[in-house]
């Protein structure tokens, strides 16, 4: 029969008993409340993640980040190229292939052209066009506006980093489409087989894990997938806890519920970390495949593309730079999980695997110009300091133009090799154990007439040293005679009875000059001039760069007055002293270069600028800039200089350049103090070089030894380029007059002479005797004036005069009349009523009897 128990009312003790049906309730609450709880806490957390994910996904990949770009780029016919090649510079510029509503501009591709859709943000001054193509060269150019042919197009300025930010982080923006199915597999065979097919959480990634985690000891280690990836490189740390775990399924949740398979990938290679090239930390995919192998995403081979599937997992211990046999051995891994999961065959792993590994050799220096973008970066800071350029998606156009970047970069690397190879020679010679100097170097190289910084190199390492050499101050050394000789040149426009010419005698002997009642003696670097050393022009004395009649010069002309032309010219530091005329005083190669715009530019200074506009993310401009001008010098003055510093290219110091194979018509001047110096230009580029020791001590070298070798073939480079191919000569400007004339003693050459020197002079200023140190010569050769058309017309000819010519005497003022034999003419004065009244006077000698030619010459006339 059936027993029943009767349970107490109360406990042996005197307590009550809980009834069981209670413990049941609290315990069904208590499970509810955590349930309640857990529920409430998911919610929250999802609905606090998915709002952020939400807004994330609204804005865009990278919606606030400002864009630094280079300047715009003209292609024209004839130049090399194939549509895809140029597609994939257009995406680098922010276009989207058949994107129709791309604010920059879409593009689309044809099987041999390419149409081409500026949008409303585009750069501006591009239109819709179409370019076709014909064995990889362009052959046409159509504009769609009025379907007429063009002779050149402007493309859109390329990205020089996608983000302006303190990381210097540089990304290279790409869609899924452009992703190559040989990437997408070793992506996910690398780090989520079964992402295609999975919810976002893979559980049996997650079990094994788990079970290794307990083994080994460890926290989650190779359980999430790449949702899980996405999630936390967007919105989260790296912390291995188990909340930030519990935040990131969250967002892994909503993630797989807002977006595709495809969409998800996409973000992932655009954000993943990808280690570092030079000095930018490098993010996704395509800016990878860039800084790695020098190409378009589209284009990567199964291996290249296994070795950037690979640096996912530590990319800075795998970096293929740095490290290649750390990344060819996780390639290889990434290549076996290809085969494992049926991506590959077994013959393209082993051919595959067989690859060497190899990565382009340009630098982060090269395409990215880091010591150009720092002082973009400062002056923003400077010039905006109301705006936020990390947040507030503008668009910020600078001057660079990335092909004489390249070229600037790989003819520094070449020169400054040949530098260190001098210097451990010199070592090796004198057999020292002191450590090898480091020399640095720096190049700027703009455009004169607009003052546009085209190319910046500030060292010769980035990663090394952030030290900005460009904008260092140091001794100029002797690229600062040009503004010496300039202000001497320029005494020929006063109504002085004597100015100083190209062809004016000053003595190149050693010297002592008296300053502030001190004394001052400069050394000849190059030539430790002689007591007896015959005096030289002033054209020479450039040519050769000597150094007392540098200083004599400035002593004629007042060394104040030399001064003041080198503070209109932007180097402020410059005090008028003798040491002055040397180049003693400090000048960054920036401010050198904006000086040196004078000579280039017609006597007009241009201040040199790196910016061209800021544009807001709604694509309104917001600030512009405009070329800073200043006329420094008379046209008629600069030209002369111009033509003494070709000189100086033709048989100077800097005559290296010729020997170095650089033809095209340049002027520029050499420099050394203790470091070495460069500048020269053409009409369509200036370039400064400058290379020294950063301990200040002297570098032993000459200007033409560590600084030309870099200028010379960086400029044999950058004019091989469509924009600065088409080279001129210097424009003669009205009222300059040129003759020919003996170098020894700066009047008019005879036949008799065995030197002759085209020169040029202020018209009234040229001599009008002829060359007494070499007589018996035929008087007919004459020089040429220019008229007031422009026309060089011959001057009339004029005996010899016997009487014999004084020397100059050194460092008399021009103010002091010197009794040259070349009786300058003043300014103003018709040079052929002068040479008039020299034959006057010379029909009183007796006539010499007329040689054949003179002969020859009166049947004629």
């Amino acid at each position: 029969m059936p027993v029943r128990i009767k349970l107490p009312a109360r406990a042996p003790n005197g307590g009550s008993f809980i009834p069981v049906s209670t413990i049941a309730k609290i315990v069904a609450l208590s499970v509810i409340a955590a349930i309640v709880i857990a529920v409430a806490v998911v919610w929250t957390t999802y609905a606090k993640y998915s709002r952020l994910a939400d807004q994330k996904l609204a804005e865009g990949l990278f919606p606030k980040s400002s864009l630094l770009y280079a300047a715009p780029e003209e292609v024209g016919v004839g130049d090399p190229g194939t549509p895809l090649q140029f597609a994939a510079r257009l995406r680098e510029s922010g276009y989207g292939e058949d994107a129709r509503n791309n604010p920059t501009g879409w593009y689309h591709l044809r099987s041999s052209a390419i149409e081409v859709f500026p949008g409303p943000q585009s750069y501006g001054g591009s239109e819709p066009g179409v370019i076709r193509f014909q064995k990889d060269k362009i052959s046409q150019i159509i504009a769609l506006s009025d379907n007429s042919a063009r002779t050149e197009y402007t493309l859109e300025p390329k990205l020089l980093s996608s983000l302006f930010d303190k990381n210097r982080e540089k990304r290279r923006l790409v869609k899924f489409n452009d992703i190559p199915p040989v990437l997408v597999h070793a992506v996910i065979s690398a780090e989520d087989k079964r992402f295609f097919q999975h919810s976002g959480l893979d559980p049996v990634r997650i079990t094994k894990s788990v079970i290794d985690d307990l083994r080994r000891g460890t926290k989650f280690e190779g359980a999430s997938t790449l949702t899980q990836q996405l999630a936390r490189m967007l919105w989260l740390n790296n912390r291995k806890t188990f909340d930030r775990k519990f935040d990131e399924m969250m967002i892994t949740i909503h993630l797989e519920r807002k977006l595709t398979k495809e969409q998800i990938f996409e973000y992932y290679a655009n954000e993943v970390p990808l280690g570092r090239r030079g000095s930018f930390a490098i993010r996704g995919f395509g800016e990878a495949s860039q800084a790695f192998f020098g190409k378009d995403i589209r284009n990567l081979t199964l291996d290249e593309a296994a070795t950037l599937a690979g640096l996912v997992q530590e990319p800075s211990f795998r970096n293929p730079v740095r490290w290649p046999q750390r990344a060819q051995h996780r390639r290889n891994v990434v290549l076996k999980m290809m085969l494992d999961n049926g991506y590959i065959s077994e013959r393209q792993y082993e051919q595959a695997k067989s690859v060497p590994l190899t990565t382009s050799k340009g630098t982060v220096e090269t395409a990215d110009a880091p010591y150009f973008i720092d002082i973009v970066n400062e002056r923003l800071g400077s010039q905006f300091q109301d705006r936020d350029f990390q947040s507030s998606g503008s668009k910020i156009y600078t001057t660079l133009d990335p092909d004489l970047q390249r070229d600037a970069a790989d003819a520094v690397a070449l020169g400054m090799e040949e530098v260190r190879q001098i210097i451990a020679k010199r070592h090796r010679k004198n057999k020292s154990k002191a450590p090898l100097e480091d020399p640095q170097v720096a190049l700027i190289c703009l455009d004169p007439h607009t003052g546009e910084v085209k190319a910046l190199v500030g060292g010769t390492n980035y990663t090394a040293s952030q030290y900005d050499h460009a904008l260092a101050k140091r001794p100029s050394g002797s690229v600062f005679k040009p503004f010496v000789y300039a202000t001497a040149i320029n005494t020929g426009l006063a109504a002085q009875p004597n100015p100083i010419t190209p062809s004016s005698m000053f003595e190149d002997q050693p010297r002592t000059f008296m300053f502030n009642n001190k004394p001052y003696q400069p050394a000849d670097y190059h030539h430790g001039n002689a007591a007896d050393a015959p005096p030289v022009s002033v054209g020479e004395a450039l040519a050769k760069s000597l150094n007392v009649p540098a200083v004599e010069v400035a002593e004629a002309v007042g060394y104040k007055n030399v001064a003041d032309l080198a503070h209109e010219a932007g180097l402020d530091d410059v005090r008028p002293t003798p040491a002055m005329a040397l180049g003693a005083y400090d000048v960054t190669p920036l401010d050198m270069a904006g000086a040196y715009t004078i000579f280039a530019n017609n006597g007009v200074m241009v201040q040199p600028r790196l910016l061209t506009k800021v544009v807001d993310g709604s694509g309104t401009d917001v600030w512009t800039s405009k070329p800073e001008t200043k006329q420094v010098l008379d046209p008629r003055v600069n030209f002369i200089m111009v033509h003494m510093m070709e000189q100086v290219l033709r048989s100077g110091t800097g005559a290296g350049v010729r020997a170095r194979g650089f033809t095209l018509p340049a002027a520029g001047k050499t420099g050394t103090s203790h470091d070495a110096w460069f500048a020269g230009f053409t009409s369509k580029l200036l370039t400064i070089v400058w290379v020294g020791l950063d301990d200040y001590q002297d570098l032993k070298m000459e200007g033409a030894q560590a600084a030309l070798p870099v200028w010379t073939d960086f400029m044999k480079r950058a004019h091989k380029h469509r924009a600065y191919r088409d080279v001129s000569d210097f424009q003669i400007p009205n009222g300059v007059t040129s003759a020919l004339v003996d170098p020894d003693s700066g009047d008019l050459a005879t036949t008799a002479c065995p030197q002759t020197v085209a020169q040029y002079y202020l018209t009234g200023t040229q001599p009008v005797q002829f060359c007494p140190l070499h007589p018996g010569g035929i008087m007919e050769v004459a020089g040429y004036q220019t008229n007031p058309n422009g026309v060089q017309q011959q001057l009339p000819t004029a005996p010899a005069m016997n009487a014999p010519r004084p020397p100059n005497a050194p460092g008399m003022s021009p103010q002091q009349p010197q009794q040259q034999g070349n009786m300058p003419l003043a300014p103003g004065q018709n040079p052929a009523m002068a040479q008039t009244q020299e034959q006057q006077q010379a029909q009183q000698q007796p006539e010499k009897k007329k040689g054949f030619f003179g002969r020859l010459k009166g049947i004629f006339h």
